[in-house]
């Protein structure tokens, strides 16, 4: 029997996972049981500073009794829960996932994806070639639906909005996780500056009446950089590297330090390449910030280095 430990000491719940016998602190939810034994279950909504979305659907598994898989993210553990993490049905499941996924979007910068693509033999392709990009997807009206005649996969790739010298928005990239709208949202910011459009497969992230960003209600702290799991947000300095062939993480270091600017204490992690600071973030363990900043400690470090 496994005793898994996580956070402060609770009333353990013994559970059944993948056949192993395992106890885990009341409140634990099944993808914390599986980390903390050494089960890696793929998930791209999820956030370690967020309330679970449920929306990815990859990180679903088999729990015994249930009559559909369920979300390891979200849902608790309870006591003789049996849970596979590898039934036929779950991997099923998480390659179908991936393969709508992948038709859809570029999935080039997601980490991890093609290795979960590979052990899911998920192969997006077989839908057949991307549609044609859309000008604006904000451009699209309510109730208007395309004949589809099947020959292409339909797609949500767009032009990247490039409309402020401090971040991109690629939403050809975007897998509608909710994650960014959270951060931005009564979770953390609540400048709710950005918010779901549209339904279906027109749903995406956009601005009040899809203005531009620095029409918006955005005050530029980047923490919806912070949460997005695919790229589709990301540093204009990235962007600009990644587009010239440039970006090399092998060749960055990653130095935390405490912001400068106001006496708060927040935490920064510096990335430096090339002996140039190329993003900032925040460690999320960090009791002060959680993984959050404000424009300053995201965007302010320009002045370090001389363009």
């Amino acid at each position: 029997m496994t005793i898994v430990e996580i956070g402060l000491p609770k009333r353990l719940v013994e559970m059944t996972l993948d056949g192993e016998s395992v106890r885990v602190p009341e409140g634990a939810t099944i993808l914390d049981a599986c980390t903390a034994v050494g089960k890696s279950i793929p998930t791209l909504c999820y956030g370690d500073t967020l309330k679970p979305a449920n929306a990815c659907r990859v990180c679903m598994v088999e729990v015994e009794g249930s009559r559909t898989l369920v979300p390891s993210c979200s849902r608790k553990v309870e006591p003789g829960m049996v849970v596979h993490t590898e039934s036929d049905r779950t991997k099923h499941s998480r390659k179908l996932v991936l393969e709508l996924l992948g038709s859809a979007t570029d999935l080039s910068t997601t980490p991890h994806v093609d290795e979960w693509m590979s052990a899911c033999g998920a192969d997006p392709s077989r839908f057949g070639p991307s549609a044609p990009p859309s000008e604006d997807r904000d451009d699209r009206r309510p109730g208007e639906h395309e004949e589809i005649d099947g020959s292409v996969a339909a797609t949500v790739r767009q032009p990247t909005k490039v409309d402020n010298p401090l971040y991109v928005r690629d939403y050809g990239k975007c897998i509608m996780c909710y994650k960014c709208v959270d951060a931005c949202g009564d979770q953390w910011q609540n400048s709710f500056a950005i918010s779901v459009a549209g339904r279906g497969f027109d749903a995406r992230i956009s601005t009040e009446f899809a203005t531009p960003l620095p029409d918006s209600a955005c005050v530029y702290c980047g923490n919806c950089i912070e949460v997005c799991p695919t790229g589709a947000l990301s540093f204009k300095r990235e962007h600009d590297k990644r587009e010239d062939g440039t970006w090399d993480e092998s060749k960055q270091t990653e130095t935390t330090t405490v912001c400068t600017f106001c006496g708060v204490g927040c935490n920064l992690t510096l990335h430096v390449q090339d002996n140039e600071i190329v993003k900032v973030t925040s460690p999320h363990e960090s009791t002060v910030t959680h993984g959050n900043l404000c424009i300053k400690g995201r965007f302010g470090w320009q002045h370090v280095q001389n363009r």
